[in-house]
C-alpha cells in the first residue's frame, strides 16, 4: 500500500478487491479506504483471481488500467514511467516492466533465470519472438488501456494462467505490447504464491494455453517439432490436441534420427529443407539451445515469427 502512496504520479484510483479473506485484510482496507479517498474497497466472497480482476475491472472509472498484487512494491515512477510509455507509442495498447524477486534469499536458480530472460524481453519485437517461450510481461506490472482490455475481453477462466491468456489475446488481435526496461516493481517470492500452488499455472496449464494460441499462427501448415526430448514429445501432443499435423521431429542424436515419435520421422538438421512449406516450432528448455536452433533455421531461410518460433 506505501508503494501505492507514494507514486510521483497521483491522479489515480484503487480499486482493492477483497476476494473472501478470513485474517484481518478487510479491517486494514476500510482504514486505508478511510485514510485516501482514491481508495474504494470492494468485498466479495471468495472466487478465485479471474473474479476479484474481473471485479476490479467492473468498477474502475479510469481509461488505464494497472495491475497490483497486494504483497508487492512498486517504484515510486512505476505509474508515471508507463504512462510516459503508453502516450509516446500510440502503436502500443499495453506495457509492463522490469522486476526484481524479492527477499532474494528465498530467489531459487530457476526464478533468478527466470527473472534475467524476463528483464530482456523489452521491445515489441522481442515479446513477439519469444511469446511462446513463457509469459514476457509480469502481469502485476500490467498497464493496459481500457477500450483495448474491454474490445478482447478481459480476463477468461480457461483452466490456464488468465494472464498469459490476455496477453496472448492481445497478440491474436494485431496489437502490439513493450515494457519498460527498468526495474520498477519488487515481485514478492514466497511458497504460497497461486503460480506454484495452482493447478492453472501448472508446466501443463501453460503448454495448453500455449499451443491453443500457436496453433491460430501455424493455421493449416504442417508442424515440424524441432527438439525430441522431453519438451518437444509434450509440445508435440498439445498441438496435436489442436488438430495440427507433426511432419517430423529434428534432432541432433544420432540413435534417435530414423525413429518415429507419434508417428511421425525423426529428421537430421540438415534434412530440414525438405520440409520448408512447414512451421517449425523449437521446443527445448534451454535458452542456449533455443539460440542454436534459431540460427540454423535462419541460415535455412525460416523467418521468425512467421515460419517459426520457440517454445519451451
Amino acid at each position: 500500500m506505501t508503494s501505492l502512496v507514494t507514486q510521483t504520479f497521483d491522479a489515480f484510483e484503487v480499486i482493492a478487491v477483497n476476494d473472501g479473506s478470513t485474517d484481518n485484510t478487510a479491517d486494514v482496507l476500510t482504514a486505508w479506504a478511510r485514510a485516501d479517498r482514491r481508495v474504494r474497497t470492494i468485498p466479495t466472497p471468495a472466487r478465485g483471481i479471474v473474479s476479484a480482476l474481473r471485479t476490479a475491472a467492473r468498477h474502475a472509472a479510469g481509461s488505464l488500467f494497472a495491475r497490483m498484487d497486494a504483497d508487492d512494491i512498486a517504484h515510486p515512477e512505476r505509474l508515471a514511467a508507463q504512462i510516459a510509455l503508453l502516450d509516446g507509442r500510440p502503436d502500443i495498447v499495453a506495457c509492463g516492466t522490469g522486476v526484481r524477486y524479492f527477499p532474494r534469499r528465498q530467489v531459487r536458480d530457476g526464478a533468478r533465470r527466470y527473472e534475467q530472460w524476463i528483464n530482456g524481453v523489452v521491445t515489441p519485437e522481442h515479446i513477439e519472438r519469444d511469446l511462446f517461450v513463457e509469459c514476457p510481461i509480469p502481469h502485476p506490472t500490467l498497464m493496459i488501456g481500457r477500450e483495448v482490455f474491454e474490445a478482447v475481453g478481459g480476463y477468461h477462466d480457461r483452466g490456464w494462467p488468465e494472464d498469459y491468456d490476455l496477453v496472448l489475446r492481445l497478440w491474436a488481435a494485431g496489437h502490439r505490447l513493450a515494457k519498460r526496461p527498468d526495474v520498477l516493481l519488487q515481485w514478492r517470492e514466497r511458497p504460497d504464491r497461486l503460480s506454484r500452488t495452482d493447478p492453472r499455472y501448472a508446466e501443463d496449464a501453460f503448454r495448453r494455453c500455449k499451443a491453443y494460441y500457436l496453433a491460430r499462427r501455424i493455421g493449416g501448415r504442417r508442424v515440424v517439432v524441432w527438439g525430441a526430448g522431453p519438451v518437444g514429445k509434450a509440445f508435440a501432443l498439445a498441438l496435436m490436441d489442436r488438430q495440427r499435423d507433426v511432419a517430423a521431429f529434428v534432432d541432433l542424436d544420432g540413435r534417435k534420427i530414423g525413429q518415429t515419435i507419434h508417428g511421425a520421422p525423426v529428421i537430421h538438421p540438415s534434412a530440414i529443407g525438405t520440409f520448408r512449406s512447414a512451421y517449425v516450432v523449437a521446443a527445448v528448455g534451454s535458452a542456449a539451445a533455443r539460440d542454436e536452433i534459431r540460427a540454423a533455421l535462419a541460415q535455412a531461410g525460416f523467418a521468425e515469427p512467421g515460419e517459426c518460433c520457440a517454445v519451451a
